[in-house]
């Protein structure tokens, strides 16, 4: 039984449909990557496994429990969490602070503000600075910090390299692959197509709000991921 099932989501901001009958699935424990041009509708649809903004038709599944109507906060609580894109940190907290953010929907487990510092040292040493201090790189430690703070069964996690340095990217994926090892159940958005099916099992392209290619990452070819990316 899949995890996370999506089944035939429609998504709509007003009257614009940003999403058309996406039907998806993860099992437990692998990676999804989610591919495609900006405004493909990627984002969305974290948003909308996340309760951030409702699917209007079709259905989301987390654990063979229908959550299609389910609000953020309760999401959180069951376990799905999110690393935004652009991190969107609390500008006037400390890094701390910020970390103790993702503790008030925490579920029982093993990740303590103790184990993020100890996953990211140097946010040890950095906890008492204001968030906007801090470089990209480890604004992106600290989002990722605090999203698995809550424990989470499913971790959403949006861009994850934009706007770093390839340096940075390398050590943000190295921490990825430590975590993805402990056997977490992730949905990934990348702009960097290889990269994303490199550290997936499991891959889909959207393109204006649809799916136009799913399979095995380690599967598909790269014509195929081209025509699908660019709709030829």
């Amino acid at each position: 039984m899949p995890l996370l099932e999506i089944d035939a989501a429609d998504v709509f901001y007003g009257d614009f449909q940003a999403l058309s009958g996406i039907t998806l699935s993860l099992e437990e424990g692998q990676v999804l990557a989610l591919i495609g041009a900006n405004g493909a509708g990627k984002t969305t649809l974290l948003r909308a496994i996340t309760g951030l903004h409702a699917a209007r038709g079709g259905s989301i599944r987390f654990d063979n429990a229908d959550v299609t109507h389910h609000s953020a906060e309760a999401l959180a609580r069951i376990g799905i969490a999110m690393v935004p894109e652009g991190r969107m940190l609390f500008p006037s907290l400390s890094v701390h602070e910020n970390l103790q953010m993702g503790t008030l929907t925490r579920r029982p487990g093993r990740w303590t503000l103790d184990a993020v510092y100890d996953t990211f040292p140097v946010l040890k040493d950095l906890r008492q600075r204001n968030a906007t201090q801090l470089s990209g790189g480890q604004q992106q430690m600290v989002a990722i910090g605090r999203a698995l703070l809550c424990n989470p069964r499913l971790l959403l996690c949006d861009e994850l390299s934009l706007g770093l340095a390839p340096l940075v990217v390398e050590d943000i994926y190295r921490t990825f692959a430590r975590i993805r090892g402990e056997g977490l159940s992730i949905v990934l958005v990348e702009q960097d197509v290889a990269r994303a099916c490199a550290v997936s099992d499991q891959m889909a392209c959207l393109l204006k709000g649809q799916v136009t290619l799913q399979g095995a990452s380690a599967a598909v070819s790269n014509a195929q991921v081209t025509a699908a990316y660019f709709g030829e």
